[in-house]
């Protein structure tokens, strides 16, 4: 009888204190990547993990548009405390040019409101901490291009996403670092083969050295998140 109450009160737990592992992202980290053969590297994480992945990556969006579209605040209400959320952005908030495309963030006047990169992340991360979620922020992807035999240097977002975290306390992944690190061991033409849609979205191999890339950084910072990388994402520390 013990045994019984006790399984029950473990059942119990795991409904007040969440267990799943979230996404927020665009293309690069969504199902069906950027269409074409390509996929996101959202669908190869859980193979790394002893928890659940729900991927809510949306191909297009930016940190402006997931936010204008509600589906942040689909996502807060979705969280249980405990749940952990991976939020990569980047690749769609640059400049759209004279016209606003709806996924750009904040440089000029304009006729509308429109914040900083790091006004979105950081209004997602303080939601879903107050939720009792553990958000991380997650730097953008490195895209296929390459100058002397290195991929280049990351663009704004990625010092923008650091300082989303710094500001709310998330840990922070520089997966941008991580991911031109393993690109720069295997070589630029076999990264290559990676990418032939366009510069930007990989082949279901590609995401998963992307997804390995993610784990990687994991292991590298001090997030409690760590704790929950099985057997067979420790491994990937090593696979340089």
């Amino acid at each position: 009888m013990l045994a019984g109450i006790l399984i029950s009160l473990c059942s119990l737990i795991t409904v007040a204190f969440g267990q799943t592992i979230y996404l927020a992202g665009d293309s690069t980290m969504a199902s069906g990547g950027g269409g074409s053969g390509s996929d996101g590297w959202g669908q190869y994480l859980g193979q790394y993990m002893s928890l659940t992945v729900v991927n809510r990556a949306i191909a297009g969006r930016s940190a402006r548009s997931y936010t204008d579209e509600g589906r942040f605040t689909t996502l807060i209400n979705t969280v249980q405390s405990g749940d952990f959320v991976v939020i990569e952005f980047g690749h769609n908030d640059g400049l759209s040019g004279t016209v606003d495309n709806g996924r750009q963030d904040a440089f000029a006047e304009t006729s509308i409101v429109i914040h900083t990169f790091p006004y979105y992340i950081q209004n997602a991360v303080t939601a879903l901490q107050a939720k009792g979620a553990i958000p991380i922020v997650s730097a953008q992807t490195p895209s296929n291009d390459w100058s002397n035999g290195a991929i280049v240097a990351g663009p704004r977002f990625v010092a923008y996403a650091q300082t989303a975290a710094s500001r709310t306390g998330a840990p922070y992944v520089n997966h941008y670092a991580y991911v031109a690190q393993a690109y720069q061991a295997l070589g630029q033409t076999t990264v290559a083969a990676y990418y032939p849609v366009d510069h930007t979205h990989t082949t279901p191999t590609g995401a998963n050295v992307v997804a390995q890339a993610f784990v990687r950084g994991l292991l590298c910072g001090s997030s409690t998140f760590r704790s929950h990388v099985n057997s067979v994402g420790q491994s990937v520390r090593v696979r340089l």
